[in-house]
């Protein structure tokens, strides 16, 4: 299932690839943890899984082996033409493209039905990819990612947490999030230098608040605010944003600060301030 840590060097080198840092390109060389991310993401024969960041395709050999239908999207070309002649890969569709930039309408169209987002992520473009699935992908309905421990602390945690921030509230509003795992170094080629973390994202039914009450954007205005002074208190951060009648309105105690609120307060605010 897994291609080895000298199999995969072997493949880069005979076409003229390296690793590339600024792509963030972390290749897992481990079966026991590719067989893993697999089973937390409890996908299963004939489910719809789109993969980011396939690499050199481990990870979408070990969803083929379970019968899953896998879209990738990968954006480095030269990947992308390993990832083509690779004949282990050839039920899959691969697709060239930049997460952060694809169409996801045009790449895993709704009318297909729903889909799993299972994909190691290159680090230094997890947060707002995945933020990018939840606010313009509804048809994902699950998520199972693996990220830099830090940043999957950061998405699923809560309020009064260390690790809780924008991001996390941005998560909260359209999912619940859970770290469900935590994966070693040792697994990557090239190894990174710090843990990672397997997040579980399953979305809401409906956003945690209702958009006639206040809007996402509404919201996300006063949530970026708040964070951007996160030390000071509401009523100071938010000062030119939201009038102690509005933060009486909302049952938030001015004096609170951004981690102590979960996104159902932030959506009482925003209504208060409509």
């Amino acid at each position: 299932m897994s291609l080895s840590r000298g199999e995969a060097r072997d493949l880069l080198s005979s076409h003229g690839l390296r690793p590339r840092r600024q792509l963030g390109q972390n290749f897992v060389v481990d079966p026991n943890t590719l067989r893993r991310i697999v089973r937390l993401a409890k996908v299963a024969a004939g489910d719809r899984v789109l993969e980011i960041g396939a690499g050199l395709g481990a990870l979408t050999e070990a969803l083929l082996e379970v019968g899953a239908r896998v879209r990738a999207v990968e954006v480095d070309p030269g990947l992308v033409a390993i990832l083509s002649a690779r004949e282990q890969l050839a039920d899959a569709e691969i697709i060239l493209g930049d997460a952060q930039t694809v169409d996801w309408s045009e790449v895993v169209p709704p009318a297909e039905g729903p889909w799993t987002l299972v994909a190691n992520l290159p680090y230094n473009v997890a947060t707002p990819v995945v933020l990018r699935i939840l606010e313009q992908a509804p048809q994902v309905e699950r998520i199972l990612v693996m990220v830099q421990l830090e940043v999957a602390d950061r998405l699923a945690a809560g309020p009064g947490e260390e690790a809780y921030g924008a991001a996390s509230v941005r998560v909260a509003y359209h999912a619940t999030a859970s770290v469900v795992g935590k994966v070693p170094p040792t697994v990557f080629l090239p190894q990174p230098a710090v843990d990672s973390g397997l997040v579980e994202i399953i979305r809401r039914p409906h956003p945690a608040v209702d958009p006639r009450s206040a809007t996402e954007a509404e919201i996300f205005a006063l949530v970026k605010a708040a964070f951007g002074q996160r030390r000071k208190m509401l009523r100071r951060s938010l000062a030119t944003m939201v009038t102690p009648e509005a933060f009486a309105a909302a049952d938030v105690e001015p004096t609170r600060r951004p981690e102590e609120l979960d996104v159902m307060a932030f959506g009482r605010l925003a209504a208060a301030v409509r």
